[in-house]
């Protein structure tokens, strides 16, 4: 498929960019130059503010704020965006028996609970089932349904962008968090292919600016294939080595590693899905100095979101709204003999429940989640990636 079949384009998508660059039409963004970090030259593909500097991460809401609402569903969307003013929004992707793209996190569908309670009231693979079905589903016992793609693209507002991740081709034959030799690359970008050629079509009669994230090497190399106007993101897992070889390959406009991959936070190294010790390398000064920005996952308290704020980065792909907030904000009681007894904010920003769980930078998500050794989650029904085929990523 040609690239003039697509309209998604390379826009400003990405945490932190600002205005929009170019044209207001898809993929009117003229090329610009950076230098990499040997020092040469190359195209930068119209994304010369996404390099930092801005004083306040964009907020990205993870399946919705997966924290306070039913993950991935239409009322998790609605809220976070029209509610919560979310910057933009997180959602995963699977195609359905009949080729529908559903918007999803798990391919196995009672994989939450070590199998006691699933992501939904059905047994199997999604593909196994026809978006009709999966429409019918009830998502954690919510009252609400998996939607598709478009019903979600058609739900928010043009304003929001949409960060997409492919999760999930239609098969557990997958590798994830590893390059892949020639011969495999090219046998699994044919696997993902169909559905990234749906989704892309599907992005492409919308407004919003779009991001696609994997932590899969083959989704971001079909990607590129198919549009290499797409903004994509590759997702950091176990390496960050690995990371920076995969995003680098596609001139990726974004990286997204978990947020203990942050050096110079009192988080780097800690347990997470995976626990250090790292490279040496600091993440967002790398990213910057080579044009690209850094959205972390998953923030789940107001102090991680302050440590990340301060290290630079440029999005918080985070669970909770309003985790951001300064200690100058000031609050007007009221006069409590007036009766009144409310409180009015003068500040910009609030804290949330979350914040009042920890001030001490533990992740306390509330991501439905298997064994915690110290409070960190691992999400049930995923692997960690191995050099044979794995069904799901751990991660975001």
């Amino acid at each position: 498929m040609s690239s003039d079949e697509h309209e998604v384009g390379r826009r400003s998508f990405v945490a932190g960019t600002g205005a929009l660059l170019g044209a207001s039409s898809l993929g009117g963004v003229a090329a610009a130059t950076h230098e990499d970090a040997n020092g040469t030259e190359s195209e930068n593909h119209g994304n010369e503010h996404w390099s930092g500097g801005h004083s306040e991460p964009e907020i990205i809401a993870h399946r919705g704020f997966a924290g306070v609402y039913p993950e991935n569903t239409l009322g998790a969307f609605g809220r976070a965006t029209w509610g919560d003013d979310a910057d933009m929004i997180e959602l995963d992707i699977i195609p359905s028996a009949d080729g529908e793209v559903m918007v999803i996190h798990d391919p196995d569908l009672s994989s939450r609970d070590e199998g006691t309670r699933g992501l939904t009231d059905l047994d199997g693979y999604v593909w196994e089932y026809t978006a009709d079905e999966l429409r019918e589903a009830d998502v954690l016992q919510s009252g609400e349904s998996v939607p598709t793609l478009g019903e979600v693209f058609d739900l928010i507002p043009d304003s929001v962008g949409v960060n997409i991740e492919f999760k999930n081709p239609d098969t557990t034959d997958t590798y994830t968090s590893q390059k892949l030799s020639e011969e495999r690359l090219s046998q699994q970008m044919e696997v993902w292919r169909p559905m990234a050629e749906k989704a892309l079509d599907i992005a492409g009669n919308y407004e919003n600016d779009v991001l696609v994230s994997s932590f899969a090497e083959a989704a971001i190399a079909v990607v590129r294939d198919i549009d290499p106007d797409v903004p994509v993101a590759y997702l950091f897992w176990d390496s960050i080595e690995t990371g920076l070889e995969i995003t680098r390959e596609y001139d990726c406009e974004a990286i997204h590693p978990p947020y203990n991959m942050v050096k110079g936070t009192p988080f780097f190294g800690d347990e997470y899905y995976l626990s250090g010790p790292f490279a040496d390398v600091d993440l967002v000064k790398v990213a910057h100095e080579e044009g690209r920005a850094v959205n972390v996952w998953t923030i789940g308290t107001w102090y991680q979101a302050e440590q990340l704020t301060a290290a630079g980065v440029d999005g918080l792909i985070a669970d909770y709204p309003n985790l951001l907030w300064s200690g100058n904000d000031e609050m007007e009681w009221d006069d409590p003999d007036s009766g009144d007894g409310e409180a009015t904010e003068t500040g910009t920003e609030t804290s949330t429940e979350a914040e009042a769980e920890t001030a001490t930078g533990t992740e306390t998500e509330t991501e439905t989640t298997t064994g915690t050794a110290n409070g960190t989650e691992i999400e049930t029904g995923t692997t960690a990636p191995a050099s044979t085929g794995t069904g799901t990523d751990g991660g975001n």
